[in-house]
């Protein structure tokens, strides 16, 4: 009998349909295209049409489907009927959580806005949950950047107005050296890829700097373990072997930095004309002339009346003999021979294989240029160096590091992603004004230029709850999250009402001294009530924070909302194009669930803020869709650059286009407007980009400027520590603020290692994020949860063999705050004084719809346990933060601790109680047939 072939369909249906959108699993914001099938989400690929990933997507990507269909979705509104922390809710109407929050902050708003504390986390959208809180009148919000990477932002910008990753990004198609500077695989991961396969494919060498080897440092060509907290050390050792060696552009710092600016002797301000422009020597004719003067030759080496260049100054700090490579190989863990190679590498990649592009283009003196000449040189840099208590100056270091050797907006090297480059003169101050019933006269965070624009009340005592621009933390751009919760506890600067959180998940892996906030969170006064009265919390997931809020907001997922990936916020730009994006509901949801800034608008008008009412009193916007369409920040100037005017046939500036959001919607959730060849490259000084930026609506004006080597606002700090001016620190920190504002970067040793022993706690501890997940979001996903189901800690060859480690032990890991008990692994190639481990993947029993016997919840942990968000105890009776001094930045990386082999508890330690869950427990098999 013959054979007969069954019939097998070998090429599926796999959709009826494509929606494109916006991923939300990581901050990347790659194109998806989400295929749908009989009304149901199918299967997420990439968007080859999107300029972000060009179709690339990683785990995290595909697996966004687990997102919408995960059970520890919240499905209702929530109030509590128990204590805080004992999960007791009672499901109620969106009427009357919306109610109950209007009565609370109604009453807020009209007495003391400044007693509503509102932060929010990676939330995407803090253009808008700004304009909220700026028109609600609170001083107190601000967003994730203060505990992740302000150092990274805020260093950059003061520095050369702009920083890494969402601000810039290497020139993939032209750099022949790329060095990478404490980069997990959680950020920009896609992008970093295609960028690191398309250099080496060309021979490009991958160098990356980072005490542990894995992800992008695994395939870097050379890996440099360097001790945490040193990175500003071996930066500056590197500048000071291209300095001695006269391996820096001159041309280029004398153009377009301040190199060539004088410093007043007296005041180590700048020397100024009437006008207030910085004062250069022209090399050719010996005058003082103002730095942007046509024709103008500036010195580097002049002098006049005993005032010097800032070239001067950088020159006598950095060849001291102690930023050698063999005073600081010890403290570094980077032998002087490596230090002296890579130096000599970058020298020679930078000068003897410099690039040239035919392209004419005129800078902001009105000299034309016939060629853009490159140094194909490109670094990229993330928390790793930002997460220390000395990270802001470590970043500017590493600025200072890139602008000697002529590698930023040079074709080869570091390129600026519009709306940036823009100097700190560009951004706006910080307002804190608490006036009841009013909205503040400006936003709340921004660039302070001096001690004037500082935060205090007229007592000198900080503004903000979290004493952001406050002699504590004077450039604080992004507000500092961590210390929100422990500063309303202690009623310090004062006592808050009402604490209003958005997916910040502070009783877990966003909190520094998870168990001591969970206290602060259930703490209660003499009189029986609680310390911080009341917690109103939204998010999408029964995560641990659900537990510890009095009402609960639940939030939509990312496929079943409007979003706004806007230029006025964190856009999803490219060096060669502004561009900018949206989510849309693909599928509606099948919970009672809101999207939360649709709920902001809503409690906005219900509250009464006038910049949320028409004239006549009704809802300026129905919902966060029609707000993204219709809202103008300035005439013409909207959430969204495409298509914009009657007729959408307008790009930037344009009036409201009643079609706009379908246009993106038809576009593939995205508009990209590229920058014309002639003013790709350098930026803030080309004519071109400065014009093209105007029309586009980024400037209002032409803004060039010059990349600020030495920091004038950092010196008017240090000076106001000296005493001068008529705002002064207290007595107490004005030895800190003259060290550690020196306008010129400079490396201290990070707080913890000053302030412990470091005999008895002599190993470094870290945490890192994989690149399959994102902060808590992805082990409640049943396909990333297979990945990382639990985690480890690391441990180097040395202390494996020190403390005679073998597969399957345990430690017991202690710090001067706290002590935790985990399961260790081996790895080699990783510094040799330090452990690490994942961020996050650790879970609280009872959270996130996981069983109890989760691996998450019985061999996850969080290395949050052994770190404080206040330093040791000084003996002076103030509270010190774990932050850098300067911009706030939370001190993750500074731990320092000691392990030793323990036998194996049945569980990680501390195992705490299990939460009582307001959604019911996942089950064993997650599964789900779409289509028939």
């Amino acid at each position: 009998m013959p054979f007969k072939q069954p019939d097998i369909d070998t090429s599926p249906k796999v959709s009826d349909e494509i929606r494109k959108t916006t991923c939300y699993m990581c901050a990347c914001r790659c194109g998806i295209n989400v295929h749908m099938k009989d009304g149901k989400v199918a299967y997420i690929e990439g968007n080859r049409d999107h300029p972000v990933n060009q179709g690339v997507l990683c785990a995290k990507g595909s697996a966004g489907i687990m997102q919408v269909n995960a059970p520890s979705r919240l499905r209702k509104p929530l109030k509590r009927v128990g204590p805080r922390g004992s999960g007791e809710y009672q499901e109620i109407s969106w009427e009357e959580a919306m109610s109950t929050a209007v009565g609370w902050l109604t009453e807020l708003h009209e007495t003391a806005p400044h007693k509503l504390a509102f932060f929010t986390g990676r939330d995407q959208s803090q253009s808008f949950t700004s304009f909220w809180a700026q028109h609600f009148g609170t001083p107190n919000y601000a967003a994730h950047g203060g505990f992740c990477s302000v150092n990274m932002a805020a260093g950059g910008i003061y520095t050369m107005g702009g920083a890494f990753w969402e601000f810039g990004q290497p020139d993939w198609d032209h750099t022949k050296l790329f060095m990478l500077f404490g980069v997990a695989e959680d950020h920009d991961s896609n992008p970093i890829k295609m960028g690191i396969g398309k250099i080496k494919a060309r021979g490009a060498k991958v160098i990356g700097v980072n005490p542990v080897r894995n992800g992008y440092n695994a395939v870097a060509d050379e890996w440099v373990g360097i001790t945490p907290g040193t990175d500003g050390l071996f930066i500056l050792a590197l500048v000071h072997e291209l300095m001695k060696a006269g391996k820096i552009d001159l041309d280029y710092l004398a153009q377009f930095t301040n190199a060539p600016v004088l410093i007043d002797k007296d005041t180590g301000l700048f020397l100024r004309d009437d006008d207030g422009k910085p004062l250069v020597v022209d090399r050719v004719t010996g005058k003082l002339t103002p730095f942007d003067q046509k024709d103008v030759q500036p010195s580097l080496s002049a002098t006049h009346e005993g005032h010097r260049t800032v070239m001067a100054l950088m020159a006598e700090k950095y060849l001291d003999p102690k930023y050698a490579p063999e005073a600081v190989a010890e403290a570094t863990g980077v032998s002087a021979k490596k230090i002296k190679t890579i130096a000599a590498e970058l020298a020679r990649v930078a000068f003897d294989e410099a690039i040239e592009l035919d392209r004419e283009w005129t800078d902001f003196r009105g000299n034309t240029h016939s060629k853009m000449t490159g140094r194909p040189v490109s670094m990229h840099a993330m928390r790793g160096i930002s997460a220390h208590s000395n990270g802001f100056q470590t970043c500017r270091a590493l600025h200072v590091l890139q602008i000697l050797l002529g590698t930023v907006e040079t074709p080869g090297g570091f390129r600026f992603k519009p709306p940036y480059p823009k100097p700190v003169e560009a951004h706006p101050t910080p307002h804190g004004d608490r006036r009841p019933g009013k909205a503040l006269e400006g936003p709340h965070l921004g660039f302070p230029r001096g001690p004037e624009d500082l935060l205090l009340d007229s007592d000198g005592n900080p503004q903000r709850i979290d004493k952001a621009f406050s002699w504590e933390n004077p450039m604080s751009a992004h507000g500092l999250m961590h210390m929100v919760i422990s500063n309303a506890y202690a009623q310090d600067p004062y006592p808050i009402d009402t604490l209003f959180m958005y997916m910040a998940n502070m009783s877990w892996n966003s909190s520094m001294n998870t168990s001591g906030v969970i206290e602060m969170l259930t703490a209660r006064n003499d009189s029986g009530g609680y310390r911080i009265p009341r917690i109103i919390y939204s998010d999408a997931y029964s995560s641990e924070m659900v537990a510890y809020a009095d009402l609960i907001l639940p939030d939509t997922t990312y496929l079943e909302r409007h979003d706004c990936i806007s230029l006025l916020d964190r856009p999803i730009c490219e060096a060669d194009g502004a561009a900018d994006a949206i989510r849309w509901p693909v599928i509606e949801p099948d919970r009672d669930v809101r999207g939360f800034q649709s709920v902001l608008i809503e409690l906005g008008a219900r509250i009464g803020l006038p910049a949320f009412m028409k004239e006549d009193g009704s809802p300026k916007w129905k919902d966060y869709a029609d707000y993204i369409v219709n809202h103008e920040r300035k005439p013409g100037i909207g959430p969204l650059s495409g298509w914009r005017g009657e007729d959408g046939d307008k790009t930037g500036r344009g009036a409201v286009n009643p079609d706009q959001m379908d246009a993106y919607v038809a576009n593939g959730g995205f508009h990209i407007h590229h920058v014309p060849s002639e003013a790709a490259y350098y930026k803030p000084w080309n004519t071109a980009y400065q014009d093209w930026a105007v029309d586009l609506g980024l400037y209002d004006s032409p803004q060039p400027y010059l990349f600020q080597l030495y920091s004038e606002p950092m010196r008017k700090f240090q000076r106001a520590a000296e005493g001068h001016g008529d705002r002064v620190p207290p007595e107490h920190l004005r030895d800190r603020l003259k060290e550690v504002m020196d306008p010129l970067p400079i490396w201290y040793e990070p707080f913890e290692e000053q302030a412990v022993d470091t005999k008895e706690y002599p190993i470094h501890a870290l945490t890192q994020r994989p690149m399959a997940m994102y902060h808590s979001w992805g082990t409640q996903n049943a396909w990333l949860r297979q990945l990382h189901g639990k985690n480890p800690l690391y441990v180097p060859q040395k202390l494996w063999d020190e403390h005679g480690f073998k597969e399957g032990d345990w430690a017991r890991v202690t710090s001067t705050h706290g002590s935790i008990t985990v399961p260790v692994a081996l790895q080699a190639a990783l510094n040799e004084n330090t452990v690490w481990t994942w961020n996050a993947i650790g879970k609280r029993k009872g959270a996130w719809a996981l069983s109890e016997d989760a691996p998450e919840a019985r061999e996850g942990f969080l290395l949050n346990h052994l770190i404080h968000e206040l330093l040791p105890p000084k003996g002076d009776g103030l509270r010190w933060a774990n932050s850098d001094p300067i911009t706030g930045q939370a001190a993750w990386f500074d731990l320092r601790v000691k392990i030793e082999r323990v036998d194996a508890p049945a569980e990680a330690q501390p195992a705490m109680k299990p939460l009582k869950s307001p959604v019911e427990q996942g089950p064993d098999t997650l599964e789900w047939k779409v289509g028939k």
